[in-house]
């Protein structure tokens, strides 16, 4: 079943995205507002979650726990908003859209106001985890997007979209360093929790109601199975490095994991209105955008994670910088994501989603193959980090807009929702293989007392630990160019052009 812009005749008719629709008919300057608001909401949960991976080492501190447990800190988040994306994308193509944001704002808002409170690890993570489901706001709010604007400026939209997360990264990294050094990674929260309340009232006066073509019946259970098996496995991976991967508590967490997971998209064939559409992955650039989608966010999280720890390990282990100077050495990559992402958006629409995704693959590889080789002061560390970061946020433009392009208008909030759950299990899985390499490549930190070299007892990860989670990257990054080569490439122009004639 091929499907999507590269045919003459898109499915519905429209290439599956929506043409202007009749909001932005009346008044024209509706979609530049709808594009801010969902801007600002987007902002707004990269602010939190940049916010949170400076952080993670504080907090590890404060609560006196384990970097596996620690490393859970933005895994409860991703996990659950892995879960809930494309559950909430099916409710907003069931019942409207931003009846469906507003539902998920109120829920991060919920989360980040109690997490600011948090007397224990675990109080935090069970924030986190309502967080995660308040992140379908992301996934939704593009469906918004492609609703409101014509086809050949979606991919623009998108592109300002995700170029602007990098001021909320920004922020996340300096002014959110600076509010964890001086008042306490709590008051992050608490600027968190003041924001999405406003935010809430700017989408509820701004953003109109959606009127949803047809109600499907909502797969509750099946959400409640693929929730439970990628929980399982991901605790597996995080705790292998401590437990032992064979050890019978850790199996215990495996094997009901792959069952559930694998289990999953059985069910899924035997509902008759199922929570993800198995037969929409026939679509050639669907498939590819949710593969890419999994391994991108695998590279991204992974890259994250492994580089705050470098930066804040002692010499010579890392770079011993703070909060505040690891926030600002990432700052630079985030500004150029600024820069990278609107272009991006212009070039997918222009040359089509393929040439884009190659150049985002060859950035990315530049990045990570620096980092191996070029990581010994900060100022390296800001140039690697330009490469890979907008690398990453290339790609994440055209996959996304390949999935608003190559789906029905009715099932595209499920299909975004599906695309993000992928990401997110990507994100997620990211700092899992992170602390496992870095827990099994360790050495010994040592110290000077008294012009003699004594031993500490304290083991920190190597040289070798970040080459080779680096060198991880690297291999991911060539399988998304794999990937991305079996994509098929479309421009509007090409979409715009009637169908040729059949020869007499």
């Amino acid at each position: 079943m091929e499907s999507g812009p590269g045919r003459s005749t898109p499915p519905g008719g429209n290439g599956g995205a929506a043409p202007p629709g009749p909001n932005a008919a009346k008044d024209s300057k509706y979609p530049t507002r709808v594009l801010l608001c969902v801007t600002a909401v987007a902002l707004l949960v990269n602010y939190v979650e940049t916010m949170v991976i400076p952080g993670v080492p504080v907090i590890q501190k404060d609560f006196a726990t384990t970097a596996t447990v620690a490393s859970w800190i933005t895994s409860a988040f991703l996990i659950v908003g892995s879960a809930v994306a494309p559950l909430f994308g099916r409710l907003g193509d069931n019942y409207g859209k931003k009846r469906m944001v507003l539902v998920s704002l109120t829920f991060y808002t919920f989360g980040v106001g109690i997490a600011g409170f948090s007397p224990s690890i675990y109080f935090l993570l069970l924030a986190r985890a309502v967080q995660g489901v308040g992140f379908a706001i992301v996934p939704l709010g593009l469906a918004i997007i492609t609703d409101t604007f014509p086809r050949d400026k979606i991919a623009g939209a998108q592109g300002v979209i995700s170029g602007t997360f990098a001021i909320g990264a920004a922020a996340g990294l300096i002014l959110g360093s600076e509010v964890v050094q001086d008042l306490g990674w709590q008051y992050a929260f608490h600027s968190a929790f003041v924001l999405s309340i406003v935010l809430f009232v700017i989408v509820w006066r701004v953003i109109r109601k959606d009127v949803p073509r047809a109600k499907h019946k909502v797969d509750y259970l099946g959400a409640l199975i693929l929730m439970s098996g990628v929980t399982l496995l991901l605790v597996y991976a995080t705790e292998g490095p401590s437990l032992g991967w064979l050890n019978s508590e850790e199996v215990a967490f495996l094997l009901p994991g792959i069952f559930l997971s694998l289990f999953f998209f059985y069910f899924e064939t035997k509902v008759a209105e199922p929570l993800i559409k198995l037969d929409l992955l026939r679509i050639r650039n669907v498939l590819v955008a949710n593969l890419v989608g999994l391994v991108s966010g695998v590279v991204m999280f992974l890259l994250f994670f492994a580089i705050i720890y470098y930066a804040e390990l002692p010499t010579p282990f890392g770079l011993t910088l703070g909060v505040v100077s690891t926030g600002l050495t990432l700052a630079p990559a985030t500004l150029a994501m600024l820069v990278a992402g609107p272009l991006a958006g212009r070039a997918v629409a222009r040359f089509g989603p393929r040439p884009m995704l190659f150049v985002a693959c060859l950035s990315m590889g530049i990045g990570l193959t620096l980092f191996i080789v070029n990581r010994a002061t900060s100022l390296d560390l800001s140039l690697d980090l330009v490469f890979s970061l907008v690398g990453i946020v290339c790609v994440i433009i055209p996959i996304v807009n390949m999935i608003s392009i190559s789906l029905p208008r009715e099932t595209i909030g499920v299909g975004l929702g599906f695309n993000t759950m992928l990401r997110n299990l990507g994100g997620a899985i990211g700092p899992v293989v992170a602390t496992a390499i870095m827990a099994s490549y360790t050495s010994q930190l040592t110290a000077v007392v008294a012009g003699h070299t004594v031993e500490t007892g304290q083991y920190l990860p190597n040289a070798t630990a970040f080459d080779i989670v680096f060198g991880v990257g690297l291999v991911l990054t060539i399988v998304v160019v794999i990937l991305s080569s079996m994509s098929k490439n479309y421009t509007f122009r090409d979409m715009a052009r009637p169908p040729a004639k059949p020869p007499e």
